[in-house]
């Protein structure tokens, strides 16, 4: 997500969230066991019934913190050249 200046993620979920909500996850990254504690903001919302199929869900700004600095280094290091792909994501 690059427009959000601390990073974020994209996290599918069927419960009810506001713009600006705080929310606090326990990310786990492909096979990495550890899971990362990350607290953030919602900035946007996929409801039930989108356009095009899109999954129903939530956009989570990172905190301006160690855990969503570490979040980011961490999801830039697995995508790697994915980040330039024009392959569809759930991001914007």
């Amino acid at each position: 997500m690059p427009h959000l200046r601390n990073a974020g993620i994209f996290i599918p979920t069927t419960r009810s969230y506001n713009i600006g909500d705080e929310v606090f996850m326990l990310l786990s990254l492909m096979d990495d066991p550890a899971k990362l504690p990350i607290a953030g903001t919602v900035v946007w919302i996929t409801p039930a019934g989108a356009q095009n199929g899109r999954a129903q869900g939530i956009g989570v700004h990172f905190n301006n913190d160690e855990s969503g600095q570490e979040a980011r280094r961490k999801i830039e290091g697995l995508l790697g050249g994915v980040l330039q792909s024009t392959r569809p994501t759930h991001t914007l």
